[in-house]
């Protein structure tokens, strides 16, 4: 139950399938070099993980902000980035700029070579301490950890704001300003009776198409300053609605025109249309 027990077993089959790898001529046993490689992708995620562990329990108050991720695009949130992160630090420190220019390469090589020298540095110390003292964190241990921690999450944020778009202060709050939207409208929802508790509790599915629904009339009328505003530009709209512009124009339009009663009766049958 030891976490860095488990740390130096972890780093004990990846040190083996490293040297298995580099015992193997690829050309003449591809088959078996893919095997490797495998095999090293999930020691070392499983590595990272129970290293992340560690860093929880002996460095809980002293990690690094991980605030940046949310400028990062959904899809790259995945549990495996880190294992992401230091196949990319590997590849750029051997000069290979997978899905990047070159110039951006070269310039993330000096973090890449740094990370990657601070986790030799933790898989070393933490070794030793798991043969010595497995039970306790000295400082020393907790210095090499904060200094990984830190490296890591800097090559993390320039890796990744190399690759994509990263989203800027104003687009992380155009979201936050949906994600009010859609609270507000749920909570308005279930005050109509349009939605019951229930059916939040269990996850009903026919929520995914109820709730936008709902959040459009909502944000058109009933707080018509919010995210769906239409007295902004297209260009000062989230992205999500922008591109319906002149459609959530001629929606507010028509829906000016109903009364209290038309309107209600409007958002109750798309509590149900399918």
């Amino acid at each position: 139950p030891r976490l860095l027990s488990q740390f130096f077993f972890a780093d004990e089959r990846v040190t083996r399938v490293v040297a298995e790898i580099n015992g193997l001529d690829a050309e003449l046993d591809p088959q078996q070099y893919l095997v490797l490689l495998n095999q090293l992708h999930l020691s070392q995620a499983h590595l990272l993980a129970v290293l992340e562990r560690i860093m929880e329990e002996c460095i809980p108050t002293q990690r690094h902000s991980r605030d940046y991720l949310v400028k990062f695009p959904e899809e790259l949130m995945v549990d495996n980035l880190g294992n992401h992160m230091l196949f990319a630090a590997e590849c750029l420190l051997a000069g290979t700029f997978l899905e990047m220019e070159e110039s951006d390469g070269a310039q993330l090589r000096p973090q890449a070579r740094n990370l990657l020298c601070s986790l030799e540095l933790v898989r070393t110390v933490l070794r030793e301490q798991s043969l010595s003292q497995p039970n306790s964190y000295p400082e020393p241990v907790r210095t090499v950890l904060i200094q990984f921690d830190r490296l890591f999450a800097e090559f993390e944020l320039s890796y990744v704001s190399s690759l994509v778009a990263v989203k800027s202060p104003d687009e992380i709050y155009r979201q936050q300003e949906i994600i009010v939207l859609f609270c507000e409208t749920v909570e308005r929802a279930l005050h109509l009776g349009y939605l019951t508790q229930e059916m939040i509790d269990g996850y009903e599915p026919l929520l995914m198409f109820t709730i936008p629904r709902l959040a459009i009339i909502s944000g058109l009328l009933i707080y018509p300053e919010g995210p769906l505003s239409l007295e902004r530009s297209p260009e000062e709209m989230s992205r999500v609605f922008s591109p319906f512009y002149n459609l959530l124009k001629k929606i507010r339009d028509l829906l000016r025109v109903l009364s209290a009663e038309e309107l209600c009766l409007l958002e109750r049958s798309l509590c149900t249309a399918e």
